[in-house]
């Protein structure tokens, strides 16, 4: 199967301008490290706007036992859908080695987040219990491709990727679509590096995956070994310019016989 790769501008920043731009990469690593140490934000990936509207209840819920964050006084998504947004642009200006401007957006976030807590803080929002939060997200996770479910590409791109044993393997960089059917093939998940900086780049079949609810999460059934060893690709140019159909086959082949090798790990 022929794919096309779509949504992705090929990375035209120089080595030079990419360290320049690993001093607002670390700042933005330490941001999201120390959100995710607050116990206040669920929307650092995927399309939730962060803790507690991200998740539509649910990821309330399961994290903390209950209840409605809406009677805590709480209804106002703007500002993690703010700081989601600023999130991804700084991203975007440290991957094409824009250090100041990255920088100046790094700021701007972390300003409009310490608000946010500070509003949860005031009507006294319990943190949420990170863990505990994706075991029951991963939990409820059902396949991509069952009846009656559709996907925004900016639900995707950028959605963490864990086993069903909560292991992180990565996250969505870009989507291939087949040429044949216009639907998703591959989703391309980026492993290592920082913040697109130095990373591997890993296509896997669409119907090996599956999201939890709101698409916080996407899970695939895959051990750190099986992934270490699966096909990779350069970019979406390389994808595009030197033809992926014979690189799909073997795509294919490899996840056909490693699709459960996460069991028994």
């Amino acid at each position: 199967m022929a794919v096309a790769a779509v949504s992705r501008t090929p990375d035209e920043t120089s080595n030079s301008d990419a360290r320049e731009a690993l001093t607002c990469v670390s700042d933005l690593r330490a941001l999201k490290s120390q959100m995710g140490k607050d116990g206040y934000w669920l929307g650092g990936s995927g399309y939730g706007y962060g803790y507690p509207m991200g998740s539509s209840g649910y990821g309330w819920y399961g994290a903390v036992g209950g209840g409605n964050p809406a009677a805590n006084g709480y209804e106002n998504a703007r500002p993690g859908y703010e700081v989601r947004t600023l999130l991804a642009a700084a991203n975007i200006l440290a991957q094409h080695g824009q250090q100041k401007a990255c920088e100046t957006v790094v700021g701007t976030t972390r300003g409009i987040y310490q608000l946010y807590v500070a509003d949860l803080h005031r009507i006294s929002v319990p943190i949420v219990d990170v863990p505990y939060w994706q075991q029951r997200q991963i939990a409820a996770a059902q396949p991509v491709t069952g009846e009656n479910k559709s996907f925004r590409s900016d639900e995707l791109l950028g959605t963490e990727v864990r086993n069903p044993k909560g292991e992180a393997l990565g996250s969505i960089e870009d989507l291939l679509m087949s040429p044949q059917t216009g639907k998703i093939a591959y989703l391309v998940i980026g492993r290592g590096g920082v913040f697109g900086i130095g990373e591997k780049y890993v296509p896997v079949p669409w119907d090996s995956f599956e999201a939890t609810p709101n698409v916080d999460l996407l899970v695939l059934d895959a051990s750190e070994q099986t992934m270490n060893g699966a096909p990779q690709v350069a970019d979406g140019r390389a994808m595009r310019t030197n033809g992926f159909e014979q690189e799909s086959q073997k795509v294919d082949e490899y996840w056909k016989n490693h699709a459960s090798s996460v069991e028994g790990n």
